[in-house]
């Protein structure tokens, strides 16, 4: 396992269905913005908006994905995605096999 010094991002985006996350997922894949997307399909969600306490179940999209892509990946999900704010976060990836790497870096479009 390979030291993956912070060039390999995993994102995590919520949407709010099942059809929205696969059109997101879709959407990134094929302007190979990231390597992979996992979906869950469905995640209980808490949150403060406009001042309240909101609740509402949504889908948790991960993608992996090259800190090249990051900029480019947010766009593709910010014109996909419904929501006015949609969830964008970003985490390095700190350490990982080295041919998974090899693939994700590859299968990125920067």
């Amino acid at each position: 396992m390979n030291k993956a010094k912070f060039e390999y991002y995993v994102v995590l985006v919520t949407a709010p269905d099942i059809d929205v996350a696969r059109n997101v997922a879709k959407a990134v894949l094929e302007q190979k913005k990231a390597a992979c997307a996992n979906i869950v399909p469905q995640i209980e969600s808490h949150y403060w908006w406009e001042g309240k306490l909101e609740s509402s179940n949504e889908v948790l999209i991960v993608f992996k994905t090259t800190e090249k892509a990051l900029h480019q990946l947010e766009h593709v999900v910010r014109e996909e995605h419904p929501y006015d704010t949609p969830e964008i976060v970003c985490t390095e990836i700190t350490r990982g096999n080295d041919r998974y790497l090899n693939w994700l870096s590859d299968s990125v479009n920067a």
